[in-house]
């Protein structure tokens, strides 16, 4: 997979990455805003989500209603999406089509109407959406261990934001939000596929660069102090099933631990779910029926985040009995060294997911942005490499200072009518 590609910031302060593929007639457009959950102070919370929903209500130039079968009808797909740092939008079209994506998003950039209606049915909308995961047990539960985990940072609320700002957020808070971060040097733009570097970025110019620069925008910064001690917690509600997730403090994607850690979760529970029935968690929880499914899953960030580790608990069993199991194979990876063949393997998994969610244009003008919002495409260019150079020793060294029960929250999910 070869990794050249263009850099340019322009007169405005806006970043373009340009990727040229030829295999296939196809380019994928992404336009990336430094702005997430992370961003928003209590009373708040969402407001980067409904303005990425208010996104797609239209402009004087593309309204709503011919939005969608504008782009269906050239035969390309579009969506967007919030994380905790950063909101984005994409468009992957045929080749030749690819100037519709360009103008839309250079046009929305500025020019998105915000509506008293539109929002007054957004608000609906979110509120629903809100809804429906609280009737999930693994939305309860996973909302009560963030909260618990974070008491300070804004990584603390879930990036659809609490009811009650939903009920609270106004016209003006969402437009104001929409003005001070959708400005080109908080933007970058990242294009990979079919077309040639030159024109490609002769036509973003004309588009973008026309657009006036706006203040940088400051970005919340609140330190989470060091946990004292293990929590733990229980939530209640219907269902049949017991859930245990148990979260340890991680540190955030530039930290040099970031790849250890890597390996530690492929050991753990099979790097993303590949060939996780040869895991140790698998084998010592699922094989010996204390669960009947156990993953892993942590995320690379601006700031230090979290692993977690979620246990889907056997009828039979005590979340007590799960837990204890959890505890001694990290024991085991604290004190045991592993060997080269285990870790050789878990390498392996974890070069196989990355491989796999790095291969297509799409997901390849993804990458571009998804690592400039928190580093530099060399941390994707690199990432691979750093995998290869963790040593058993490594494995060990940080299993020993991020699992510890002391900075961990564990959270049990008990439905209703079972006894913890």
């Amino acid at each position: 997979m070869a990794n050249k590609i263009t850099q340019v910031t322009l007169k405005n302060g806006m970043k373009i990455m340009l990727k040229e593929i030829h295999t296939a007639p196809i380019i994928s457009s992404w336009i990336w805003y430094r702005v997430g959950s992370k961003d928003e102070p209590t009373g708040k919370t969402g407001i980067s989500h409904w303005t990425e929903h208010m996104q797609f209500k239209g402009t004087k130039k593309f309204p709503a209603n011919i939005l969608d079968k504008a782009i269906s009808r050239e035969g390309g797909r579009w969506n967007a999406s919030t994380s905790h740092d950063s909101t984005r939008y994409y468009e992957t079209m045929p080749a030749d089509k690819i100037d519709l994506a360009l103008r839309l998003e250079s046009d929305r950039m500025k020019n998105s109407i915000y509506n008293e209606k539109e929002v007054a049915s957004e608000r609906t909308v979110i509120i629903s959406e809100r809804e429906g995961h609280e009737n999930e047990p693994m939305f309860r539960l996973g909302e009560a261990v963030q909260q618990s985990a974070f008491r300070v940072h804004p990584y603390h609320h879930e990036i659809i934001g609490d009811m009650t700002d939903l009920h609270a957020i106004t016209r003006d808070d969402l437009y104001q939000h929409y003005r001070m971060y959708y400005v080109p040097n908080n933007a970058v733009l990242t294009i990979a596929g079919d077309f040639e570097t030159k024109e490609m970025l002769k036509r973003i110019k004309e588009l973008f660069e026309r657009i006036p620069k706006g203040p940088t925008p400051l970005r919340l910064k609140r330190v989470e102090p060091e946990q004292k001690g293990e929590v733990r917690l229980s939530v209640e509600g219907p269902g049949e099933t017991t859930f245990i997730q148990a979260a340890y403090r991680f540190p955030n994607a530039t930290h040099p631990d970031f790849f250890p850690l890597q390996v530690v979760d492929s050991l753990l529970t099979g790097a993303s779910g590949l060939s996780y029935k040869t895991a140790r968690l698998y084998r010592a929880l699922v094989d010996k029926e204390y669960a009947v499914d156990v993953s892993g899953w942590s995320e690379s960030t601006i700031d230090p985040y979290l692993y977690r580790i979620t246990i889907t608990n056997h009828p039979k069993r005590k979340p007590e009995e799960s837990i204890a199991v959890l505890d001694e194979e990290i024991k085991k990876l604290q004190e045991v060294l592993i060997s080269k063949d285990e870790i050789t393997r878990a390498v392996k998994q974890a070069r196989a997911v990355f491989a796999y969610g790095s291969e297509n244009i799409t997901h390849q003008a993804f990458w571009m942005g998804y690592v400039e919002m928190f580093s530099s495409y060399e941390w994707f260019t690199t990432y691979l490499d750093k995998l290869a150079k963790v040593t058993p020793q490594d494995v060990q060294r940080v299993a020993q200072k991020y699992l510890q029960s002391k900075s961990r929250v564990v959270g049990m999910y008990i439905p209703s009518g079972v006894e913890a």
